[in-house]
């Protein structure tokens, strides 16, 4: 009967340290935040390829003569001989097993990235204008603070004079 040494305190403490570690990891907000935008993403990719899927292709399709892009392939392989389907459907050549490529899909996927970056573009464009109109704004209303605080000569030499003072002290 064979048995695994037991680990040694160090190793035990080492592996108690990478956990601790990893809870503090977790623990971050900006991982929770992370966690948080990914799954927001996985929802707004199903919203994407059904604005794709169920609203776009089928414009682009009706614009080009009722296609369907699903079913746009090149057969590589032969079809089964107890094959009874229809042999321009890719779906069911594909689960039929026959060597395809589905180019199809494919320009389906490309108008799927292009729409969300697309979408990805316009938001940080946004945002970027914001931080600048913001940090537009703080430049103007420190610059007419600055210029609308009236000065008082006899005040300046004052504090003047109290910082003299003051780095006499040091």
């Amino acid at each position: 009967m064979h048995t695994s040494p037991s680990p040694s305190p160090k190793q035990g403490l080492k592996r108690m340290a990478i956990f601790d570690e990893f809870k503090k990891f977790i623990s971050r907000g900006s991982v929770l935040d992370l966690a948080v935008g990914v799954m927001i993403g996985a929802a707004f990719g199903k919203i994407v390829s059904s604005l794709t899927e169920n609203v776009i292709m089928p414009v682009i399709g009706w614009a080009f003569g009722d296609i369907d892009f699903s079913n746009y392939f090149i057969q590589l392989g032969e079809v089964p001989a107890g094959y009874a389907g229809n042999v321009g459907d890719y779906a069911a050549l594909k689960a039929a097993g026959v060597a395809m490529i589905g180019y199809g899909e494919f320009i389906t996927q490309i108008v799927n990235f292009l729409i969300i970056a697309m979408v990805l573009f316009l938001l940080v464009r946004s945002i970027n204008k914001m931080v600048e109109s913001v940090k537009k704004e703080q430049a103007e209303a420190e610059a007419t603070a600055a210029a609308d605080t009236p000065t008082d000569p006899q005040l300046d030499a004052l504090k003047e004079i109290l910082a003299e003072l003051r780095k006499d002290r040091v």
